[in-house]
């Protein structure tokens, strides 16, 4: 049986190497609710509905490295701190850090929240290179199987 953290580099290492949507729904429940952007936007739920929102991130991200710099668990739930970084197809870059919560039923999620700025990555889809203190926070390292070192482009990371 996977723990918490290996469903969660499962999920990774589908996003990041192929962007696979049905690896990554494969490891939902039915009846997943995930808030995407917990604070800016209704959560998706179900399948269809986590579907739908993998298929627009795809279509609008490129070279996607999904980071994790810390991880706890605690009872059904897994938090984690990490960044998410990718390239826009407009030619933007995005570095974002954030934190997620995951509550599982079993080996999968039911629950999905992710915590970050969305101006970050408004900004970054702008061509804005995020500031010094937003880098400190990118430019940390991951833990083991959830993600590689931040990517050079757009000074993101040294």
């Amino acid at each position: 049986m996977q723990t918490k953290f290996e469903v969660l580099q499962a999920i990774i290492k589908s996003w990041c190497e192929t962007q696979d949507v049905e690896a990554v729904i494969a490891h939902l429940t039915e009846d997943v609710v995930w808030h995407y952007s917990a604070t800016a936007a209704a959560p998706k739920i179900g399948h269809d509905g986590a579907r739908e929102f993998l298929k627009a991130y795809k279509l609008k991200a490129r070279r996607p490295n999904w980071r994790i710099f810390r991880a706890a668990e605690a009872g059904n739930a897994l938090f984690v701190e990490g960044a998410d970084e990718f390239d826009t197809v407009e030619g933007g870059h995005v570095a974002v850090p954030y934190m997620g919560i995951f509550e599982f039923e079993g080996q999968r999620i039911k629950a999905w929240r992710d915590y970050f700025n969305p101006g970050l990555v408004a900004e970054g889809e702008r061509g804005v290179s995020p500031p010094d203190y937003v880098r400190a926070l990118l430019d940390r390292p991951v833990l083991p199987g959830s993600g590689s070192q931040p990517s050079p482009i757009q000074g993101v990371a040294s």
